[in-house]
């Protein structure tokens, strides 16, 4: 019986699944944020180039806690890209502009085209202000070139110049300067500027709608049942004012006057909540668990607090991926998310 060759697609190529996150040393009653960059460790891990634009998938995240004092007290939350549609489409759509934007500027010169060419973001304004530089690395592991996808915007002021921007995922556009001396632009609320509103009365029903009292309605229609109640002009009355704007506020909707997309600079401008737990004396055996699930562009953002009133806490972070047939893990393009 002949052997059936496997495919490239069909093979799951090896691939290091536990990472491990040097300890985190927190002093008492005092925080940190952390973040990490999946696709920049499996780069370094595995000595081979993985895209940002990869929705992540994760078995598990252990938190391992030591105190000097043995009675350690802190809490710790993970945050993530919202799993949305808005982020999903938020990203397709500056993708998409990014890369016209750079086939533009070298269609006369394609031999130019960096081979590591990237589209990659910031989680959020901390994280660009803190740089690609602050990210968690493997224990042991030392950072390669990792560098920001940059938007270069023409200015409105008639001339040839222009001004670049990096790129945060959620919140505000133009947060302030990050690491690099640039200001950054939010994938989220620049897709909402891009897009239009919902109509502010949906239906948008006519007047003559009402069964007003009388021999002559208008919607006669509407009157043809009618046994003599005004159940039926009641009932309309209802359809006439109720559910008809969107469950969501939006521009110009009779309340509010700026855009409001979840996670973008007005309505909950923040990363996603995805586990929290709290870290006590109890804690069994200094182990915290935490879910897995997947990561958009694999960026994940640790929160540590020492909540303890003496004494220094370190953290180590171990993450557990899964098994794939993406060079070896499991994960898909963010443009199928």
């Amino acid at each position: 019986m002949a052997r059936r060759k496997s495919t490239r697609g069909s093979k799951i190529q090896p691939a290091v699944m536990t990472l491990e996150f040097p300890g985190i040393q927190i002093p008492a009653g005092a925080g940190e944020v952390h973040y990490i960059d999946l696709s920049q460790v499996a780069s370094l891990v595995n000595r081979r180039f993985y895209r940002q634009g990869i929705n992540w998938a994760v078995a598990g995240v252990k938190i391992l806690s030591s105190d000097t004092t043995g009675n350690p007290n802190g809490i710790v939350s993970l945050r993530k890209l919202p799993n949305t549609w808005v982020m999903s489409n938020a990203w397709e759509k500056s993708f998409r502009a990014w890369s016209k934007m750079n086939r533009e500027a070298i269609s006369e010169a394609e031999s130019i085209r960096p081979k590591f060419l990237d589209f990659k973001i910031y989680a959020d304004a901390q994280h660009h202000q803190a740089g690609y530089g602050a990210n968690l690395l493997p224990d042991g592991f030392t950072a390669g070139q990792w560098v920001s996808s940059k938007f270069v915007i023409p200015k409105t002021n008639g001339t040839d110049d222009t001004i670049s921007h990096e790129i945060v995922a959620v919140g505000a556009n133009y947060p302030g300067t990050g690491a690099s001396g640039l200001n950054a632009v939010s994938l989220i609320e620049g897709y909402a500027a891009s897009r239009a509103l919902p109509d502010i009365l949906d239906p948008n029903m006519p007047d003559d709608a009402l069964l007003a009292a009388g021999s002559t309605p208008q919607n006669y229609l509407g009157a043809l049942f009618n046994d003599g109640t005004d159940q039926t002009a009641d009932v309309i009355e209802d359809m006439r004012f109720d559910n008809k704007i969107a469950p969501y506020p939006f521009e110009n909707d009779g309340t509010n006057l700026d855009t409001m997309y979840p996670n973008g600079a007005n309505q909950n401008p923040n990363l996603q909540i995805h586990d929290y737990e709290f870290i006590t004396g109890t804690t069994i055996g200094g182990t915290t668990r935490l879910k897995g699930g997947n990561f958009p562009c694999g960026l994940m953002q640790f929160i540590f607090s020492n909540t303890a009133t003496e004494g220094n806490c370190s953290y180590w972070i171990y993450l557990d991926l899964i098994p794939g047939n993406h060079r070896g893990y499991l994960c898909e393009p963010m443009t199928e998310m």
